[in-house]
């Protein structure tokens, strides 16, 4: 089953909705690079405010049915243009990540634009894949989700090639 989402920009009430879908501990894990601590709400909030206030950020809300499912960001990450996104576990398994994915990308003009997933990520890295993204790399970070060092695949979405004049 597919739901259709829409993306709007982030207004301060989604941000304890936000808050309360890192929580899951299953969520925090599989995504590996949110939280260290995912009950500590005051950092939390202050990442928000700080990232809504960054020049050349881009947030937008994921939602489905008027429903708050989750993120979606550009940033600069390491010095090159990123992407990263959440969705809330409610919305696994239904295609909510791909659409939102590839409707942010519409949006963005960024390119080349990178994404990061933890390996064992499998669910994130076809939701990249099927947006275009491949594999240009790998590294291992420090995932503050998971406590320990984990092995992440460096995902990047190029930009179109011009079409040859014929």
């Amino acid at each position: 089953m597919t739901c259709p989402v829409r993306l709007r920009p982030v207004i301060p009430g989604d941000l304890p909705i936000f808050f309360e879908q890192q929580r899951d501990p299953a969520a925090n894990r599989m995504a590996a690079f949110g939280s260290a601590d995912p009950e500590d709400r005051a950092a939390y909030m202050a990442r928000w405010e700080g990232l809504l206030k960054t020049p050349g950020v881009t947030a937008r809300t994921i939602e489905v049915a008027g429903d708050v499912a989750g993120h979606i960001l550009n940033h600069t990450t390491a010095g090159s243009p990123s992407v990263s996104y959440w969705v809330g576990k409610p919305w696994w398994g239904h295609g909510v990540a791909t659409q939102a994915l590839v409707a942010f990308l519409q949006q963005i003009a960024t390119r080349p634009v990178e994404a990061r997933v933890a390996k064992d990520n499998i669910a994130s890295l076809k939701v990249l894949q099927h947006a275009g993204f491949v594999i240009r790399g790998q590294s291992a970070a420090f995932a503050p989700g998971r406590g320990e060092e984990v092995e992440e695949y460096v995902m990047v979405l190029e930009p179109e090639p011009l079409a040859q004049a014929g």
